[in-house]
């Protein structure tokens, strides 16, 4: 299975902003959450703490950080994305928008709607 530095360093070849986009958001969960484990799956890293609360993934124009049970967030913001049953997803066109986006404040609440789902 590929590490998790190897896929952001594979994400840098491809794309400068994206590689400093998931760095970013890397740098602010660990922050936010305690305890905090990471994998690689699915194509992007996924991050658990107890549960498995989310991921960031890159793609061609953005970076998507998704949030397993983002259905059961109360978006006062409304910068979440999807329609799906149960994730929702941000999009994030640079690091920029790690803070215009408020993913910090997601973050505390996307943890709490797993855990409160196991």
């Amino acid at each position: 299975m590929k590490s998790v530095e190897a896929l952001v360093e594979d994400i840098r070849l491809v794309s400068e902003e994206r590689y400093e986009t998931i760095q970013a958001v890397r740098t602010l969960i660990r922050k936010l959450v305690k305890p905090l484990s990471e994998e690689v799956k699915y194509g992007g890293i996924l991050f658990s703490s107890g549960e498995q609360f989310g991921g960031v993934f890159a793609y061609k124009d953005h970076v998507s950080v998704e949030f397993s049970m983002g259905a059961a967030i109360i978006d006062t913001f409304e910068y979440l994305e999807g329609g799906g049953k149960l994730r929702r997803h941000l999009k994030l066109a640079s690091p920029a928008d790690i803070e215009s986006k408020r993913l910090a404040e997601y973050v505390p609440l996307a943890v709490r709607a797993a855990n409160d789902a196991a």
